[in-house]
């Protein structure tokens, strides 16, 4: 497949994570890691369905250790540390350094062998995180504040935990995307876990919040990470981290359209920053030759 149609795919995943905030929201008061539990779980349960009809896909799951140390940690790490830096830290200021990740993909997709950091890409990533800054601060003052240190050190290990996993993954380009389906029936049993020690168990108080739960497990905890792993192995990784950022402008624009919020001026330049900078990161992709 040509690297643009790999791209292409891996962008997928960001349109599934538009919907995340949307589902969440309707799934109920479910504490955060009993969520991501069951989400996982049925992302994970979905995923092994294919070795029922095709048994030989179970292949993938036999790799080395360091390569489900990379694909559990990502998936696990970056939740674990984001709930703990949003019970740690001020909402605003903690997914704003979270939302560093996408620049970080493009920063660090440097020192992959055969990629170049260009200008263009800089730009681009720069020019997302300004407009995802203006969404999530929503004209509100940021500040930073010493006694919130501790929330504000795990958003970061939330950055540069999904960031890393997304670049590394690149060198391990070779094993199919199938073993994300044991990356997330692992990453539910460490998120059960957490939810058995720290968290008191709610159940969905209706068909729709159950609805909204299969919801997440089938696409932004579920389909998103198998398209983001193709992604990000085999498309263009600085085109995809740059184009992240359009992941909180689309679930805003989602949540506006079904009455959860009112439109604003801050959201029109968030909508110019963030597709300006998308463009202007994929300029090779979109004006040159495709290339296998």
């Amino acid at each position: 497949m040509s690297r643009s149609k790999a791209t292409a795919i891996g962008f997928v995943a960001i349109l599934l994570w538009s919907a995340l905030a949307l589902l969440t929201a309707q799934s109920g008061p479910i504490p955060p890691f009993q969520l991501t539990a069951m989400s996982f779980a049925l992302a994970g349960a979905a995923g092994a369905l294919s070795w029922v009809m095709q048994p030989a896909r179970m292949a993938a799951l036999r790799q080395p250790a360091a390569v489900w140390l990379l694909g559990v940690g990502g998936l696990f790490g970056y939740h674990f540390f984001y709930f703990t830096a949003l019970q740690n830290a001020p909402v605003v200021e903690a997914s704003l350094i979270a939302y560093l990740w996408p620049l970080l993909i493009v920063l660090f997709s440097a020192l992959l062998p055969g990629e170049r950091l260009r200008t263009h890409h800089m730009i681009g990533a720069i020019l997302g995180l300004v407009g995802a800054g203006l969404i999530v601060a929503k004209g509100n003052a940021v500040t930073v504040q010493s006694q919130f240190i501790g929330g504000y050190l795990a958003a970061l290990a939330c950055a540069l935990i999904w960031s890393g996993y997304s670049v590394l993954s690149r060198r391990f380009a070779d094993i199919p995307s199938d073993i994300v389906t044991g990356f997330c029936l692992a990453t539910a049993v460490l998120a059960a876990t957490c939810h058995l020690a720290l968290e008191q168990t709610v159940w969905p108080a209706d068909l729709w919040q159950w609805l909204a739960i299969a919801g997440l497990g089938l696409g932004p905890v579920g389909l998103a990470f198998f398209v983001w792993d193709y992604g990000v192995k085999h498309g263009d990784i600085q085109v995809l981290g740059a184009s992240s950022y359009a992941a909180p402008l689309l679930s805003t624009i989602l949540l506006l359209a079904l009455g959860y919020g009112q439109f604003s001026w801050t959201i029109a330049a968030a909508c110019v920053l963030i597709t300006g900078g998308a463009a202007i990161a994929a300029k090779d992709l979109l004006f040159r030759p495709d290339s296998s």
